[in-house]
């Protein structure tokens, strides 16, 4: 939940009193520049912290910041994880990371859109400087290490990350050391040299031991530092020196227990008690002792075991928050369990109470789970559930209701409704019915939940939410419907959210107008609510639908309202902004403006992530594919489809154009039809298949390939069966109101007719084709399709259909190719039929320009072009572009039948 941070946690630990100096390994790390990625890895006690605190005592000299997180089991929770860790950044280097907390606290970013936005911070930090993640190996959340391994394998060459742990972390480290990014420090590397040893003995210790009696201990201890520490604090005031070297014996466990044993009986017993019954804590400072040990004394107790190096570590520089050292403090707590276990549980609650008054919740409610306080706990977490919402921190929501009885949980529906969203949050389905069943069991409509909502309708919305996440659409209707139903009318988050639930489901069964009218009723209850990014992600499904129903003017006017909304917020730019050009970007390719769908695009990636919900990676690398494609760079668009789809994020929506079969009508595009249909077949795809409104975009793909195939192998009577299915289709869409699609299909029907010779079929389904798109002006859905479309719009506008939206069309073919100059003149009595060929270019091509455009006509795809011609990809399409104004077309293709009916191909080869 939102609170103040632990100063104390981000503290940079100084050297510490009484230390032997180690160069070697100061040297060791320091020589460690080219490395992104340090890692200490040793047991406990083996002096990682120490070696990094001398190292680092040198950092501001080598003009180096450096940013320290000292890690503790709450941290499991991702939330607060990345905001210390963030928070560590912002105090050594001066607000860094800002933005990448604007981003993690929306509730439609996702942690890599929160990574992405930080690692963009740290590129631009001019000075090199180092993190540290002390005591990693407490992080066990996947969810945390995922995050990590994301961050590790972006780290800017500036940032050297340091972390520190007693087992390896869940990272890529045999990749890491293959490309010599890992320096590891580990057990071998921290034990003492005898030289080390005898210099901490008998320098710092002030003991005088042989080098005999150091080879033993230091051989039976095996490196282990903090048992020599601790052997060396027993033999402080001993006469028998050699007889204790002697007993000093067995392995690590009884060596410790042994040890401890020996420091704590030569302890007061007012010294011995303060660190039996403070051990409980994680940090300590002198009221809170205080208030844990009943006396007053903790202050300055606290100050003469920091000056007898009694294994506690200061936190901060005014020495007022301390930490036990953990290995002791883990035998420190097991002899409390031994010597006053009926006094754990009231340790617990008096540190409880202290940490309320003192306004640390989150720790207040770790104690009473820890002195099994479960009403306390209880108590706590219910007052606290509406803050830990609005700040995302269900995993440790969820892992507090975990600790917990079963039955209390059972009594109390609002725990219960409360751990069965925090699951659903975080993706987590295993649990969720049992939570909201015991909900159900208890709560009565007029129930209140701990954020004042009534729980049966929260109940519903987590029923339907649940159904919608196992392709239940039917429960997830029937849920939100009963959402509906128990919200009040002036509740208008939660009536939106219930509509935009409903709206889904009817969505995925392909209703369209009942989601458009429920999408724009959950749009007004959010934006009464002032839940305005959330108006932007309803403007994504409004325009989406809008876009299949043939309605592209309508989806632009969402799209526009949408930036008018994020414009009334100038403060900061809303989440939401730059999904808003995604989508304008989309569109505009659908009416063939290519340069204005770019730089929309451009826009929304300028905005950067912290102005995008968590679909429009993806959709943006879609929109950028298309793009690219008609570039004439196949593998780019390639590429781009790829990490669409590793950074797929649906948010709910119905995949109704999967990546996979966008990227089989690239194949076919390009000729790679047997990919397609083997891409189908792996599906399920077959032209007999159930139809349905999901799969209806991939049974077109599947048509489109059947085409494809006729006119590889006409042999194959693959077009009877594509016509079949088309119909099918068709009628779907039309029966459904999917205008959008029945444009495709009717163009598609028209190409089948035309491969069967049969122009009365082709001419009519290309009629009411035109007559549907004209008004939306839809452009790539024909001209896409390549000669044969161009052909037969030409005998259409011969037959008495002319048009400027057929010539329009015809000119984005590039008419040129598809009619004789004379034609060409003729019907548009523009062109003068004696000018020669070449004097009609506005702008002569260079020789770099006609070296490109030969190579254009080849099979090579762009990445193979540039590096034929020794360029990058960037300087290649800054050619292309070129060529095209010059030629005056708008693609690859009709660039090269511009050439070869202006000779400039052969010229090209000729000049070689």
């Amino acid at each position: 939940m939102a609170g103040p941070l632990l100063e104390t946690k981000l503290h940079v630990p100084g050297p510490r009193r009484a230390l032997v100096t180690r160069p070697r390994l100061s040297d060791r790390l320091s020589q460690a520049a080219g490395q992104t990625l340090i890692l200490v890895s040793a047991p406990a006690g083996f002096g990682k912290t120490t070696v990094l605190t001398e190292w680092l005592a040198e950092a501001p000299s080598n003009g180096r910041s450096v940013a320290w997180l000292s890690l503790d089991q709450r941290d499991n929770d991702p939330t607060l994880f990345w905001t210390y860790l963030v928070a560590a950044l912002d105090k050594a280097l001066n607000g860094l990371g800002a933005k990448a907390l604007i981003t993690f606290r929306s509730p439609q970013s996702s942690t890599e859109d929160f990574l992405t936005t930080l690692i963009n911070e740290l590129q631009a930090v001019p000075n090199r400087f180092v993190l540290v993640l002390d005591d990693y190996h407490i992080i066990e959340n996947q969810d945390v290490q995922e995050g990590l391994a994301f961050l590790v394998e972006h780290l800017p060459a500036q940032l050297q990350l340091v972390i520190v742990g007693r087992a390896d972390p869940a990272l890529p480290l045999p990749r890491l050391r293959a490309r010599s990014r890992l320096l590891e420090i580990r057990a071998a590397d921290l034990r003492f040299t005898p030289e080390e040893a005898s210099a901490y003995f008998n320098g710092v210790m002030g003991l005088s031991l042989t080098a005999q009696d150091i080879a033993a201990l230091e051989g039976r201890a095996e490196g282990w530092i903090a048992a020599l520490q601790l052997a060396a604090l027993s033999m402080q005031g001993r006469d028998d020196v050699a007889g204790f070297i002697a007993g000093f014996a067995g392995d690590d466990r009884y060596i410790v227990d042994y040890l401890v044993e020996e420091v704590l009986q030569r302890q007061p017993d007012d010294v011995r008690n303060f660190l039996l019954q403070t051990s409980i804590l994680n940090r300590l400072n002198g009221p809170l002792c205080d208030a844990v040990t009943g006396q007053n004394t903790g202050k300055a107790m606290l100050g003469s075991l920091d000056r007898g190096n009694l294994f506690v570590v200061p936190l901060d520089d005014r020495r007022w928050w301390y930490r036990y050292h953990h290995l002791f403090a883990d035998v420190l707590r097991a002899r409390l369990m031994d010597e006053q276990p009926g006094r754990i549980n009231e340790l617990h609650e008096r540190a409880s109470l202290w940490h309320v008054q003192n306004g640390d919740i989150p720790e207040a409610i770790r104690h009473a789970i820890a002195g099994k306080d479960y009403k306390r706990a209880a108590d706590l977490i219910e007052l606290a559930i509406p803050t830990m919402r609005k700040d995302r921190q269900e995993a440790t929501l969820s892992r507090w209701l975990e600790a917990f009885p079963g039955e209390l949980i059972h009594a109390r529906p609002g725990l219960s409704v409360a751990y069965a969203g925090a699951l659903l949050a975080s993706g987590e389905l295993t649990g969720v019915d049992a939570r909201l069943e015991e909900a159900e069991q208890r709560v009565g409509t007029t129930a209140e939940g701990g954020d004042g909502g009534n729980l049966t309708s929260s109940i519903a919305i987590y029923r339907a939410a649940q159904a919608l996440a196992v392709g239940d659409t039917a429960g997830a209707m029937t849920h939100a419907t009963t959402a509906l139903g128990l919200v009040g009318n002036d509740d208008h988050l939660e009536r939106g959210a219930a509509s935009g639930l409903l709206a889904l489901g009817h969505w995925t069964n392909g209703e369209l107008s009942e989601a458009h009218g429920l999408w724009s009723d959950s749009y007004s209850h959010l934006e009464r609510a002032g839940h305005h990014s959330d108006m932007l992600g309803c403007s994504i499904a409004l325009a989406d639908i809008r876009i299949t129903q043939g309605r592209l003017r309508d989806a632009m006017a969402i799209y526009e309202r949408g930036l008018k909304v994020a414009g009334r917020h100038p403060a900061r730019v809303l989440r939401g902004t730059a999904d808003m050009h995604v989508g304008m970007s989309m569109l505009l390719l659908e009416r063939g403006e290519l340069e204005v769908a770019r730089q929309h695009l451009l826009t929304s990636q300028k905005l950067g992530e912290d102005a995008a919900l968590p679909q429009n990676p993806y959709r943006s690398r879609v929109a950028m594919a298309r793009i690219v494609q008609a570039e004439g760079d196949m593998g780019g668009a390639l590429e781009q489809l790829d990490e669409a789809e590793r950074l797929y994020v649906g948010d709910f929506f119905p995949e109704v154009h999967p990546v996979a079969a966008v990227r089989a009508r690239m194949w076919i595009s390009h000729g790679r039809t047997s990919d397609a249909l083997r891409w189908a077949r792996e599906r399920g795809i077959s032209a007999e298949g159930e139809l349905s409104y999901l799969n209806e975009f991939e049974h077109i793909t599947l048509a489109r390939a059947l085409l494809a195939q006729h006119g590889a192998d006409p042999s194959e009577d693959t077009v009877e069966h594509a016509i079949v299915l088309l119909d099918r289709l068709l009628r779907a869409a039309e029966e459904g109101g999917r205008t959008g699609t029945v444009v495709e299909l009717l163009v598609l029907m028209a190409l089948a007719h035309e491969k069967e010779a049969d122009d009365g079929g082709a001419r009519a389904a290309l009629k009411r084709a035109v007559a549907l798109a004209e008004p939306e002006g839809y452009i790539p859905v024909f001209v896409d399709e390549g000669d044969a479309m161009a052909n037969l719009l030409e005998a259409l506008a011969k037959q008495g259909s002319d048009s400027a939206y057929i010539d329009r069309l015809l000119e984005s073919f590039g008419t040129e190719t598809h009619e004789t100059e004379a034609q060409g003149a003729q019907r548009r009595g523009t062109r003068d039929q004696s000018t020669p060929a070449l004097q009609r270019l506005l702008e002569p091509l260079s020789e770099r320009e006609l070296q490109v455009l030969r190579l254009l006509s080849s099979e090579l795809d762009g990445p193979d072009i540039a590096r034929d011609l020794g360029v990058s990809l960037n300087t290649l399409r800054t050619h292309t572009k070129n060529i095209y104004a010059k030629l005056g077309v708008k693609n690859r293709r009709s660039a090269v039948r511009r050439a070869e009916e202006l000779d400039l191909l052969s010229r090209s080869r000729d000049e070689r």
